[in-house]
């Protein structure tokens, strides 16, 4: 049974950084990244990496986030720097297949920016 298990979210100032981890359980996929889904609003790509290292994020986001992946520990890493009130979000890991017709979601984790 695949389990996606998160942690590292939390309320940070304006400004300020966070690094958020997701270890699968399970299975070893080609993509592995994050989404996050702000209330009203739907579901969105932060980042994702593959198995190899090939990496593709958000404009939103870029320049600010970092991801990056442990293929020995099967874990993934969101490092997110210079954070804005409106990164504020639960955050989802998220695992796939090559084809992305296998994908598996983590239970999320709040990130909150705010003064």
């Amino acid at each position: 049974q695949v389990q996606l298990v998160e942690s590292g979210g939390g309320l940070v100032q304006p400004g300020g950084s966070l690094r958020l981890s997701c270890t699968a359980s399970g299975s070893i996929f080609y993509f592995m990244g994050w989404y996050r889904q702000a209330p009203g609003k739907q579901r969105e790509l932060v980042a994702i990496i593959t198995n190899g290292g090939i990496t593709n994020y958000a404009d939103s986001v870029k320049s600010r986030f970092t991801i990056s992946r442990d293929n020995t520990k099967n874990t993934v890493y969101l490092r997110m720097n210079s954070l804005k009130p409106d990164d504020t979000a639960v955050y989802y890991c998220h695992a796939a297949n090559l084809a992305k017709t296998i994908n598996y979601w983590g239970q999320g984790t709040q990130v909150t920016v705010s003064s």
